[in-house]
């Protein structure tokens, strides 16, 4: 090999190499984390999601100290994310908090109430999806319920997927289009705060709702 080969052959190297910094900082500068040490608004507003869905007891200070790094490692072990403590982007979303560098892929409340319609309406009609996503934007509105889709969605036992794992399964294209479809106004279950599939239905008490309309294989009721 001659000594220009050699040149050259370092010169592609180094550029590789150059390349991978490059990328692997452009990526870091997209993604939020907040981990022990991190002080701010938005850890205030972590803190406040969890602490109104009961994983948090501490202070809300704005400052990401030992309680808070237990609190949303255990939110995590809850909701199918990896539990290391830290609320990076993924966490966040689930939180139903907008990541600041997540480059304007879509609000946190779109990613979940997209995931939350993808895990109770996989299979229905696109309308039911839709449907789906409206009662939960109905409950924000209402006064018996959160005033927040995460407070809604995160609510101790409202949705079965939280606890079977559905959830947490990969989100589907319509889920995303139903959200956005849902949050501009589209509610085809006319105002429906409930919704059930009798088919599966083990609780007494929903029966007793006054039905609006059925979609699909779910009744939408007051």
């Amino acid at each position: 090999m001659t000594r220009k080969q050699k040149r050259l052959i370092l010169a592609l190297a180094i550029l590789f190499a150059v390349n991978i910094l490059l990328i692997a900082l452009a990526q870091s500068a997209s993604a939020d984390l907040y981990k022990k040490g991190s002080s701010g608004a938005v850890v205030s507003e972590i803190q406040t999601r969890l602490k109104n869905w009961g994983y948090y007891s501490g202070a809300v200070d704005g400052v990401y100290g030992r309680k808070t790094e237990e609190a949303v490692r255990f939110f995590q072990r809850r909701n199918g994310l990896t539990p290391d403590g830290q609320a990076g982007n993924l966490t966040l979303a689930a939180l139903g908090i907008q990541p600041t560098g997540s480059g304007g892929g879509g609000s946190g409340d779109l990613q979940l109430l997209a995931r939350l319609i993808s895990a109770e309406a996989r299979g229905e009609p696109y309308t039911g999806q839709v449907a789906v996503g409206a009662v939960v934007l109905n409950r924000v509105d209402h006064p018996s319920f959160p005033n927040s889709i995460s407070g809604v969605i995160y609510q101790p036992g409202a949705f079965s997927c939280l606890d079977d794992g559905q959830f947490n399964k990969p989100v589907s294209e319509s889920a995303y289009r139903a959200a956005k479809d849902a949050m501009n106004g589209y509610d085809p279950s006319y105002g429906a705060v409930y919704y059930f599939n009798p088919a599966t239905a083990t609780s007494k008490w929903i029966w007793s709702r006054p039905l609006i309309v059925t979609i699909g294989n779910h009744r939408f009721c007051s």
